[in-house]
């Protein structure tokens, strides 16, 4: 069942204004992103006073992630260098020249590992952590995959970084060279050391679900399919330029400093939705909920307003990106599989419920359909 973005987003205000008050990060999440959810896909850019070069979101309402990892210089090669494991469950530490540092991943073995399997990669949002991946907990994944024969791969740590590599090194987010360390250094040391046959895919949620989309298009030979939850896929729409930078900014990192200024080629080519051909041939599952409270939302939960007023129109921005990138798939003729949940805001437990929903489209792209 699908619902407009318009219909969402009148709804969402008709509930959350019986809400009251909620704490100044909600409050100011509401305010820069919910007036631009509406905003039509080929808008433009903004008004240069509503967005500039600089971090979007307020200082005050920022958050501080702390000092950023101190790089190293004695980092030459791509290298698993800790290690550990406890039944299917497995954890790496890997030093990335790239990064100069060191990135901790959660790996999840397959069921069966009599033969050789494929791998998939996950991501996720904007607050990931360096030592434990969402997906392990609330996303549930080792529960989910226990009976899977494949690879799970969970990224830790790039928090804000869009999974990108950025022009600059960041004052506050440090240095950021996430797709040379995710699709050139890490891959052969995993295919090496878990004894993989080659297939991937790539999955994520929010941040993540633009960044598995933007890193699918932009390496066409590595991944076999996508599944992208609760994402925005072009950069240089309005909705699609805005949030990039409330990315960026929201954990006090400068837009600036990602691709350089607003509009050039390197804006472009991170864009999805005008890169889509790139993904021909790939198989595609997308989901979004309406921003409106579901089935996860209970009024007596503390949390309650603000999973409501800052997970509601993000998510309705989330709805509007979506539909654009399907939009743009059914032009080229592109096939791929979306789900609009009739209800829901921007949060784990939802990312949780696709995970089973994006599984046979995964199952294909990694070559476990026929098995």
């Amino acid at each position: 069942m699908r619902h407009t973005v318009n219909s969402a987003r009148s709804q969402f205000f008709s509930r959350a204004s019986r809400v009251g008050t909620v704490g100044t990060l909600a409050a100011a999440t509401t305010l820069m992103f919910s007036g631009i959810a509406t905003a039509a896909p080929d808008s433009g850019s903004l008004d240069s006073g509503s967005v500039t070069s600089g971090s979007v979101v307020p200082d005050a309402f920022q958050t501080n992630p702390g000092p950023p990892p101190v790089l190293r210089d004695d980092i030459l090669v791509p290298a698993i260098m800790k290690k550990s494991q406890s039944g299917k469950q497995r954890r790496y530490e890997v030093e990335s020249p790239a990064l100069r540092r060191a990135v901790t991943l959660d790996v999840l073995l397959p069921n069966d590992n009599s033969v050789q399997r494929p791998t998939l990669y996950m991501l996720e949002g904007v607050s990931a952590s360096d030592s434990r991946s969402g997906w392990m907990k609330m996303g549930d994944g080792p529960a989910f995959f226990a009976d899977k024969n494949v690879n799970v791969v969970m990224i830790n740590g790039g928090r804000s970084s869009l999974y990108t590599d950025w022009n600059e090194i960041d004052p506050v987010l440090g240095l950021n060279q996430w797709e040379t360390f995710i699709t050139k250094e890490l891959p052969s040391l995993i295919d090496n050391e878990l004894n993989t046959n080659g297939v991937n895919a790539i999955a994520g949620n929010s941040m993540g679900a633009q960044a598995a989309m933007m890193l699918a298009h932009r390496n066409p030979t590595l991944y076999g399919g996508v599944a992208a939850f609760s994402g925005c896929y072009s950069t240089t729409d309005a909705i699609g330029r805005l949030s990039v930078q409330l990315t960026a900014s929201h954990q006090s990192g400068d837009p600036a400093n990602i691709w350089g200024e607003f509009g050039n080629d390197t804006w472009k080519a991170h864009d999805s939705v005008i890169n889509a051909e790139a993904l021909r041939g790939k198989q595609i599952y997308l989901s979004v909920a309406d921003g409106t409270p579901g089935p996860h939302e209970d009024p007596a939960d503390a949390d309650y307003a603000q999973a409501v007023v800052v997970g509601g129109p993000i998510e309705v921005g989330s709805n509007r990106c979506t539909k654009t990138m399907e939009d743009r798939l059914n032009e080229l003729d592109i096939p791929v599989t979306v789900t609009y949940e009739p209800a829901g805001v921007h949060a784990w437990p939802y990312w949780k419920d696709q995970l089973p929903k994006a599984w046979p489209t995964l199952e294909k792209a990694l070559g476990l359909e026929a098995l």
